[in-house]
């Protein structure tokens, strides 16, 4: 289980919570989703993700040559309160918030991977 200092650690780095937003907003994304709509190369936003894989922040399913990633089901209450009150605000705060319309024009493009 997750601690509270280890939680704000991961939370502490600008691309995981970037990412984080953005897996709370969407429910599952694929890395290439997030590589576009953070305007990041792939391996730094998979490096990330790895980290917040090992404290089981983010859990991942493969679908072919996909990963796609969403908030773990398991992660503690108070951790979830936290990423939704952080959602309240950074949505409409930049970064957060050019990341969220990034995301919402790749989709109405019926971006795909």
């Amino acid at each position: 289980m997750i601690t509270p200092s280890d939680f704000f650690y991961l939370l502490s780095d600008e691309t995981r919570l970037r990412c984080l937003l953005l897996l709370k907003a969407k429910g599952e994304l694929c890395v290439c989703e997030l590589t576009s709509a953070l305007k990041m190369i792939q391996p730094k936003i998979s490096q990330h993700l790895a980290v917040l894989k090992k404290f089981d922040v983010v859990s991942d399913r493969r679908e072919g040559i996909w990963i796609y990633y969403q908030i773990h089901n398991k992660l503690p209450k108070w951790s979830h309160q936290i990423l939704i009150t952080c959602f309240k605000y950074m949505k409409i705060t930049k970064p957060y918030s050019l990341d969220l319309a990034m995301l919402e024009r790749l989709n109405q493009r019926k971006w795909n991977c």
